[in-house]
């Protein structure tokens, strides 16, 4: 197990943008929200702009499209087909792919509800997804049954459960996961062919060949309603920006523990909310830019 450390990361540094256009930053495309959760998306969508992504889509229900194109005026946003429950119809599949085409890297999953719906959308997606993948939230519950489709995906895959994600993706009792969430994260990341990213107090990252991460630098306050969203909006921009898959991840979840730390200090403990998380993320680039030098 190798801890993620300052000195670990400046081995493998953030991509920087060249002279270049908007395009040329990463392209994001973000699948998510529902009539009931509409900020899952939202927050995400701020995440992977802070981190530095160019450009940013947001594929979502069509009731919240315009409303979710007012809170986050930075993105192109479509609205798509949706089921009685309020969630993404999976008929939006075809569409989703084909502006997959034209991005760097996909995140599913974040405010997504109507199970089945979303189980049969994220299927239809990644069978023909060709460019890196986080699949987060609402998107965790098919994996089990996508292991051959994971498996044959020639581009990258990013999953990032919580413990009781986790329990549900390996049929077990989440106080098993929380005993040994290093031994989970493995367990899943062979079953499923994919990064794990294994959310909670410290925060392990696996990849399928086993090699294992851990960061220990997390506060208490990023366990709060919307944390995870945020994190998953800060990968799949690295993603885009151009980071190796497993360095998206690690990368990730050290900005992420680095905003909630900042915030920490600032309220003094609990208190501070999702939606503040993502401003702080350029500080903490801007900070280890500079100590680097």
């Amino acid at each position: 197990m190798i801890h993620i450390t300052p000195e670990l990361l400046r081995t493998n540094p953030l991509p920087m943008p060249e002279e270049g256009d908007k395009d040329a930053r990463g392209r994001v495309l973000i699948v998510g929200g529902s009539l009931e959760v509409p900020g899952g998306a939202l927050l995400a969508a701020e995440a992977a702009l802070r981190t530095g992504a160019g450009k940013l889509k947001i594929a979502t229900c069509r009731s919240i499209a315009p409303q979710m194109g007012l809170a986050m005026p930075e993105a192109l946003v479509m609205g798509l087909d949706e089921t009685g429950a309020g969630g993404i119809a999976p008929d939006a599949a075809d569409g989703i792919v084909e502006t997959a085409r034209k991005v760097d890297a996909v995140l599913i999953g974040p405010g997504m509800m109507d199970p089945e719906a979303t189980d049969a959308l994220t299927a239809s997606v990644l069978s023909r997804l060709r460019v890196p993948a986080v699949l987060d939230a609402g998107a965790l519950r098919c994996m089990p049954r996508l292991a051959d489709t994971l498996r044959r995906s020639g581009a990258a895959r990013i999953i990032t459960p919580h413990p009781g994600e986790m329990a549900q993706l390996l049929d077990r009792e989440r106080e098993e996961i929380e005993a040994d969430p290093q031994e989970a994260g493995r367990q899943a990341a062979s079953k499923l062919h994919c990064i794990v990213v294994m959310k909670g107090a410290q925060t392990h990252i696996v990849d399928p060949e086993g090699g294992t991460w851990l960061f220990t630098g997390g506060t208490v306050g990023l366990a709060t309603s919307g944390s995870g969203d945020t994190l998953a909006g800060m990968i799949v921009a690295l993603l885009a920006r151009g980071a190796p898959p497993v360095w998206a991840a690690i990368w990730g979840v050290f900005l992420h523990g680095g905003a909630g730390t900042r915030l920490f200090r600032r309220y003094g403990g609990i208190g501070f909310l999702a939606r503040e998380i993502p401003g702080e993320v350029p500080h903490v680039m801007a900070e280890f830019a500079s100590q680097a030098d």
